[in-house]
């Protein structure tokens, strides 16, 4: 069965953040979607100046069924996602039906504490951000995987945090060989 996956895009996202996971999940087979937290399909500036053009709108993409969401850090991206009520919701439905829940950079930090996910979770995240979660247990490593939720800390994990989600989704073998594919370290 195919596995599938859904990308927030939110104004002012870090540009590697989301377009690594994007190409290195479809290179896996995993079917990746892009959605803008501004409710429209279409192109969406990152942190940078980048525009990326979504696929379709939150609301199109509350409706699916994704096997694992993804959000970006940079800023103000992360803020961005954190203050839209319908990507929050996006987040705990997935949460609470055990899909996986991907963040990186200032994302897990500014999204996924204050939605009580990383409560007693093990998480990485941007440096000197782990200062802003009280109830979860900051590792410096540059990915995390508890359970249903997969942390990174910035741009620079980016390649590897998108192996470990494909590793989940898929399993390792599937993980390694796109890591083999890419040269990755």
């Amino acid at each position: 069965m195919e596995k599938k996956a859904l990308v927030l895009l939110a104004e002012g996202f870090e540009e590697v953040e989301a377009v690594t996971p994007v190409d290195y999940l479809r290179r896996a087979g995993i079917k990746v979607n892009t959605a803008a937290i501004d409710g429209h399909a279409g192109p969406v500036k990152g942190s940078h100046g980048i525009p990326i053009t979504a696929d379709m709108g939150i609301e199109r993409a509350a409706d699916g069924d994704w096997d694992a969401i993804l959000l970006p850090g940079g800023m103000p991206g992360a803020s961005n996602i954190a203050a839209s009520a319908p990507a929050r919701a996006l987040i705990r439905e997935m949460m609470d039906a055990g899909k996986l829940v991907c963040a990186i950079c200032a994302s897990p930090a500014l999204i996924l504490s204050p939605l009580g996910i990383l409560a007693g979770r093990r998480f990485t995240c941007f440096p000197g951000l782990e200062a802003q979660v009280t109830d979860g247990r900051w590792v410096e490593e540059p990915v995390v995987i508890d359970g249903t939720v997969i942390t990174s800390r910035a741009a620079g994990t980016a390649a590897a945090w998108a192996i470990a989600i494909i590793g989940q989704l898929l399993g390792p073998a599937e993980g390694e060989k796109i890591a083999r594919q890419v040269l990755l370290g």
